[in-house]
Parts: structure tokens; C-alpha cells; sequence
């Protein structure tokens, strides 16, 4: 079916988002600056330590202050006691145990947030500290104790997943290697760090339910986790998004939602929970830190054999995402390249750190990093250009992944390295801004050394495994003013990725009408699932479409029954936003609304069948799409000082239909950013299970004058499967950026730098102290 052209803020525009002036002038709202009358405000009492027995908790001298409303601890929990993602193993409360510094023990509500703050620190609780195991490799021995002593998943141990993947012969492919190379490279915890902290607002309703605005990525799974606890129908919870400052995957998991909702019930009145900075590096899960080994195989000339990788993934005190997080990182764990011989264990643990579940990237951050270490360190053993290796044995269409399946849509590996290859190198910067140091001055260019980095990356795209992955769109079009008007509905959680802008594109482009109204997200419409795996412009975008599609047809039977606007004859669309005969033109649309009124469809959409991997060689055809990015990052390095300028960070990413051109480049450029940070300085430090630098001014992000230039070059090659050929945008780039720039570093300096983020004493040079 072709679509109606003419109207302008069609797909392949850069339209501007109407959220843009609101947020740069500042008065966009987000959830923290929700308000409603008579309302009081809700605070969490966390647990200090990573591992003890609570022995006694009072609240009596808290219920005593003026102006404290309720407290509120695991007793007064109606429903189901714990909820999660996919295993329902996480307390709403905790009972007898804490497992995690910062862990939620208790509840307030009070008139003001200052006299809920110093409620908190009225309420006595009692600990027994007891030993923490805070050591994956520890964890996976099971020499220490078990974090959970009985698992609600039926499992045992403080595994929480082992992904086996064998593919083709791997001991005669060592054999055959005349070079086998191994390394170990370690990744830090990484941090969302998103700008607005979690907050939302719970207001009871007079049918014994609640209303809830929340920041979320996924409204609908908030409600599923949020009935178990509360005790209450779906009907009965019902969910709005709120603004959302970010997300990265760190709103996937429930954070104010239940307690918010569970004050409210209890009090009868609306409360507003807004977490502060610090409070939110406890509040929400975080980039698993990993520790993985990897050995490649490869002829003389080049030619990879085999690789054998073990991860090991610190999934934290609770489940989370962790059992598709370590998946997705051991499924990827060959990197973009043809490897015909495959031995991959990885493995994710409970211990009693900071739990950690899904960030941009979801697993495969990690084992690119390595991957592409270990290429790195493989061409330098072959004495071969790095480039020259990777487009020996870049992936193509029809390369078989380790997991056994074929790749059947675009996979232009080998096309983005030569681009970034082709790229003029940037010039030495001039002045002191634009060396390492920067703003600081601090670096005068003696034993300032210059490194060029590659790096590329795959991922899947969207659900996989065998998820029955759906999206819900409705459409409906009226008259206003005698100017037909549509309106779009659909669950998709705007994280600022842009899904509003992107719906009304579609709806200008299939039904040819100017004016599109997106209406709130919410819990009134289908699931629209989750707004991570760079999957919602693929699923919400094809549900919209298919809603639009709907309606064309039946506006274009209505009028062929001879319901036509003044100016056009029946099945006449070549006036005002008329698309031949395959869609209605204005006409037809005024016309046909006049008589019938306004004009509704619901679509759903599902992508084609997955499949769950085989457990015992991982083999299956799990996934429905890849994305590929790569990166070429320019550094100059003070090897005296341990200072890094990244000169540039150029990358090149198949995106298979640009959508809104501008907002995919600013995607690939915020991915890139992330990875940066990864790469020299973002890490969440945590000692013995203890959070040590839970505020900005300690953990470290990119800022406007770390960032170097970001050249983008976007292909589009149409995928097969999905709604005008697009592919997912936001993931990749986190996944080559951070290797690119540390195989520059390595470039510049000859240091191994096996673990990220890299520190400047990491790269002093020895022969100078």
C-alpha cells in the first residue's frame, strides 16, 4: 500500500518535537513538578547496610511528630509482598532481611517533604549486620553465602543465569589457529544518570482504586507489578506517564510506583514522591558490572577460527533483568564478525551489591568491550591494520550467528568501516581548550601522544527469545472547524527518544492531515510495551500505522459508496494531501466525516516469531532484527599528567529509514556520550556492597566541555520486517564508542587499559613515574 503525500512533517522530515521550546526554556513538566490539592508527600526509609537481619522496627516516635500522616512498613502491604520484572522476588518492604544498601524498609506520608525527612529519621530499626558477599566470582563459586536463601524462580545457588552457547567444533578450530590470543578486560558499574530523578503522583479514587502519573518506561508492566502488591484489579490501577527526564532502561524496573500508590490508598489523600539526587542512585538499577576473559583463533592471514569467551555479570541483590541481560551479552559475545567456531558461558550472580538490570545497550556494551579489545590486541599479534582484520571478517547477510541463526536483513559491517576509514583525520587542535586538560590549561603539550581507535558493534533488536512482542495503537479522525483532525493513542513512554514526534509523522504521512493531536500515554489503551530495546519506533510506529491503514481503507470504501467532499468525485485523491488511490484525499475526508461523524480504528502489531535459545547449546532463532554502529575516536593523551582530549568520535550506523533524520543523529550522538563517559570516567564506586560517590559532584558524566565533535554518517538500508524499513536507533552507538576510544588510547599509549572507565593514572607512563 503506498502512502498519501503532500502534507508536510511527513516520515523522513526533521521535524521539531513539541516538547522542544517547553524544555529549553525550562517549563516542560516533568513528574517532579506534579502538584494536586490537599496532597502530601511520601519518603522511603533505605536500609544502610548491604546485608543484615532487621530485629525491630518502631515508628512510634515518627506517628508522634505534627504533620506526619502515616507509616507504612511490609505489614501494611495488602496484595503479593514482592514484585520484579521477571521474577517476582524483590520486597515492596523488607521483612526480616536487607540485602542491598539502600534497600526500602519503611514508608512515610506527612503534610510537608521536610517533616517526611525527619520522620525517617525518627523511625528505630534495629540491624544485625551480617557477611555480605559482594565478590561475583566469589558468588559464582558459592564459597560464601547465599543471598537468597530460598529463590522464588526455584532456582539454588547465587547463580541467577548460565548461558551456554556451542556452535561448530571448537577444539579442531584451535588446531587449525596459527595465532591464539587471550585477555581479560573488566567493565565498571555505569550509571543511568539520568537528569530527572523518579517521582509520580498517586491520587485514590472514589472506586477504591488509584490514579498514578509516573515517569516509566513501560506503563503497562508497572500496573501488572503494582496489582500483585496492591491487591487490586487492573481496572482499579490506573496509569498515566508523567514527564520523564531520561530513562536508559533505568525506569524499566518499579521505583515510587507501589509505595506512592500504597500511601495513598492507605491515607485517602494524593501523595507526590520525588526522590532527591542521592537518593536516586539507590532507586534504580544499574549497568552491570562485568569481568570477562576472551581468546580468539585466527589463521596467519587473518581469518578468525574460533572464540571462546566467559562473563561474568554482578547482577546485584534481585533479579531484574539480569537473565536477559547476561543472554543478550553472551549471544553478541563474537562481536560483528564471522566466527565459524564458538564456546561462550556467561554467567550473571547475586550478591549483596547495588542490584543492576537494564542500561542502554542491555549486555552487549559489555561484550563488545571486550571483543573488541581482544581484536585490538589479536592484530597487533598478527602485526595487521585493526580495520584490515575487522573487514576480513566482518559479518554479512547470511552469517550464521554462534546461537545458530542466520542474519537475513542488512548487515553492512564491513560498508561502515570503510566510511569511517575514508573520513579525513581531524587536525591538531590549537590553544590550550584543545588539549588535554582542557578548560584547566593544564597540559602544554609535552609527551602529548595522538591514538586512532575502531571499534564496531551488533545488537538485536527489539524482543526476543520467544516473547510474544505487541504494540497497540488507536486512530481517530474527526472534524474541527470542518478541518479534519487526528487523534493518536497509544502507551509508548516518551523518554526523550522522540516516539510523540514519530507518531504524528506517521499519521501525516498515511492519512495526508496537517493537524495530529498524540494524546497522553496511558493505561486507558493497549500495551504498547516497553520503550527499550530500540523497539518502540519499530512496534508503536507499526501499530499506528496499521491504525491509520485501517481507516484509509474504510474511508476509502465509504467514499466509493458515493460520500465525497464538494470539490472531488468519488475516489478522485488528487487534491490537498492526496496520495493516488491509495488514499483518501481531503475531500474524501471531509466528506465522509461530515455524514458518518468521527472515524476510529485499533490496530495491534506483532513482529514475526521468535524462538527461545536451546539451553544446553544455545542455538535458536531468537532475535528479529540487528543493528550495527561503528566508531573511529581520535585522542591525544598527556602521558605525563594521564589526560585525555577526545579529538573526535566519528561514527557511522546503518539505521535502516531515517525517520526524523535530526533526532536520529541526536540519539547516535547521545549514545556516543554515554560511551565516552564509560569509557574515562563515569563508574559508580562500591566497596564491601557500600555506594561511595552517590552524587554528580562524585560520579562523573560528560559534560558540553568533554565532548568532542561528532560526526555522523547514517545508512539507510531497509530492513525486510519492519514499518518502512527502519531499524533501531538508540542502543548501538553505546556499544562501539567506548572500545573506539580505548583502543585509541591504546593506540597512543602501547598500554594494555583492560578495564573501563580508564582512570588518568591508568595511563602514565612508567618510564616517566
Amino acid at each position: 500500500m503506498s502512502t498519501v503525500t503532500g502534507v508536510r512533517g511527513g516520515v523522513g522530515e526533521s521535524v521539531l518535537r513539541p516538547d522542544a521550546r517547553l524544555k529549553v526554556r525550562g517549563d516542560f513538566a516533568y513528574a517532579s513538578d506534579l502538584r494536586w490539592d490537599g496532597m502530601v508527600w511520601g519518603a522511603t526509609l533505605r536500609s544502610p547496610h548491604p546485608s543484615a537481619r532487621v530485629v525491630r522496627l518502631d515508628a512510634t516516635r515518627a506517628l508522634r511528630l505534627p504533620g506526619v500522616v502515616a507509616v507504612l512498613t511490609h505489614e501494611d502491604v495488602p496484595g503479593r509482598p514482592r514484585y520484579g520484572m521477571k521474577v517476582a522476588d524483590q520486597p515492596v518492604l523488607a521483612a526480616d532481611l536487607v540485602r542491598y544498601q539502600g534497600e526500602p524498609v519503611a514508608l512515610v506520608a506527612a503534610d510537608h517533604p521536610e517533616t517526611a525527612r525527619r520522620a525517617l529519621r525518627l523511625i528505630d530499626v534495629r540491624y544485625a549486620p551480617l557477611p555480605a558477599l559482594t565478590d561475583p566470582e566469589q558468588a559464582l563459586t558459592a564459597a560464601g553465602p547465599l543471598v537468597h536463601e530460598r529463590r522464588v524462580d526455584g532456582g539454588t545457588g547465587n547463580v541467577v543465569r548460565h548461558v551456554r552457547i556451542r556452535h561448530g567444533d571448537l577444539p579442531s578450530a584451535r588446531a587449525q589457529a596459527d595465532v591464539v590470543v587471550s585477555g581479560t578486560y573488566e567493565v565498571g558499574m555505569q550509571d543511568q544518570a539520568f537528569l530527572g530523578p523518579e517521582a509520580g503522583l498517586a491520587i485514590p479514587a472514589e472506586d477504591g482504586g488509584v490514579d498514578v502519573y509516573v515517569s516509566t518506561q513501560w506503563l503497562h508492566d508497572d500496573r501488572h507489578q503494582m496489582c500483585a502488591a496492591l491487591g487490586l484489579p487492573p481496572d482499579k490501577v490506573r496509569l498515566t506517564l508523567s514527564g520523564v527526564g531520561g530513562a536508559f532502561g533505568g525506569r524499566e524496573d518499579v521505583s515510587v510506583q507501589i509505595h506512592a500508590a500504597l500511601l495513598a490508598l492507605h491515607t485517602g489523600r494524593p501523595v507526590k514522591m520525588s526522590y532527591h539526587r542521592e537518593e536516586s542512585f539507590f532507586g534504580h538499577v544499574h549497568r552491570h558490572p562485568a569481568k570477562m576473559w576472551f581468546e580468539h583463533g585466527a589463521t596467519r592471514d587473518g581469518r578468525l577460527l574460533f572464540v571462546k569467551a566467559r562473563l561474568l555479570f554482578d547482577g546485584g541483590a534481585y533479579t531484574s533483568t539480569s537473565q536477559v541481560v547476561i543472554a543478550n551479552g553472551s549471544y553478541f559475545a563474537a562481536g560483528a564478525y564471522e566466527v565459524p567456531h564458538a564456546e561462550i558461558d556467561g554467567f550473571a550472580v547475586f550478591t549483596n551489591n547495588p542490584p543492576c538490570g537494564a542500561m542502554r545497550g542491555f549486555g552487549a556494551v559489555q561484550s563488545c568491550y571486550g571483543v573488541e579489545s581482544n581484536l585490538d590486541r589479536l592484530a597487533r599479534e598478527l602485526a595487521m591494520d585493526p580495520v584490515d582484520l575487522r573487514l576480513r571478517n566482518a559479518m554479512t547477510t547470511g552469517t550464521v550467528l554462534p546461537t545458530g541463526q542466520a542474519v537475513d536483513g542488512p548487515a553492512p559491517a564491513a560498508e561502515l568501516l570503510r566510511r569511517l576509514r575514508a573520513r579525513p583525520l581531524p587536525p591538531a587542535p590549537e590553544g590550550p581548550f584543545g588539549r588535554p586538560g582542557g578548560l584547566n590549561n593544564t597540559s602544554h603539550g609535552e609527551g602529548v601522544r595522538r591514538g586512532v581507535g575502531y571499534a564496531i558493534g551488533v545488537k538485536a533488536i527489539g524482543f526476543s527469545g520467544g516473547v510474544d512482542d505487541r504494540s497497540v495503537a488507536r486512530v481517530r479522525l474527526s472534524l474541527v472547524n470542518g478541518e479534519p483532525v487526528a487523534e493518536v493513542h497509544t502507551a509508548a513512554a516518551e523518554c526523550g527518544q522522540g516516539i510523540v514526534t514519530v507518531q504524528a509523522q506517521i499519521v501525516r504521512t498515511e492519512l495526508g492531515v496537517d493537524r495530529v493531536v498524540v494524546l497522553p500515554a496511558d493505561t486507558r489503551v493497549g500495551d504498547a510495551g516497553s520503550a527499550s530495546a530500540s523497539r518502540i519506533t519499530w512496534m508503536s510506529g507499526g501499530a499506528v500505522r496499521g491504525a491509520c491503514r485501517a481507516l484509509r481503507e474504510r474511508i476509502a470504501g465509504l467514499a466509493g459508496d458515493g460520500v465525497t467532499g464538494r470539490d472531488q468525485a468519488p475516489g478522485d485523491a488528487t487534491g490537498p494531501g492526496g496520495g493516488g488511490a491509495a488514499g483518501p484525499g481531503e475531500g474524501d475526508l471531509v466528506g465522509v466525516l461530515s455524514v458518518h461523524g468521527p472515524l476510529a480504528s485499533e490496530y495491534t502489531y506483532a513482529h514475526r516469531r521468535t524462538f527461545p535459545v536451546d539451553p544446553e547449546r544455545g542455538q535458536g532463532d531468537a532475535h528479529i532484527a540487528f543493528a550495527f554502529a561503528a566508531h573511529r575516536a581520535v585522542v591525544d593523551v598527556d602521558t605525563g599528567l594521564g589526560l585525555v582530549k577526545v579529538v573526535e568520535l566519528a561514527t557511522a550506523q546503518d539505521v535502516g529509514k531515517a525517520m526524523n533524520p535530526l533526532a536520529v543523529a541526536g540519539q547516535i550522538e547521545g549514545g556516543s556520550a554515554q560511551g565516552l563517559g564509560l569509557a574515562l570516567m563515569e563508574e559508580l564506586r562500591v566497596e564491601e556492597g557500600r555506594v561511595r560517590n552517590p552524587s554528580f559532584t562524585d560520579y562523573l558524566i560528560p559534560t558540553i566541555a568533554d565532548m568532542p565533535s561528532v560526526p555522523v554518517d547514517l545508512l539507510e538500508l531497509p530492513h525486510p520486517d519492519a514499518p518502512y524499513g527502519l531499524n533501531g536507533v538508540g542502543e548501538p552507538p553505546t556499544l562501539s564508542s567506548t572500545p573506539a576510544i580505548v583502543n585509541a588510547l591504546r593506540d597512543a599509549t602501547g598500554l594494555e587499559l583492560p578495564r573501563v572507565p580508564v582512570r588518568p593514572t591508568d595511563l602514565l607512563d612508567p618510564e616517566r613515574g
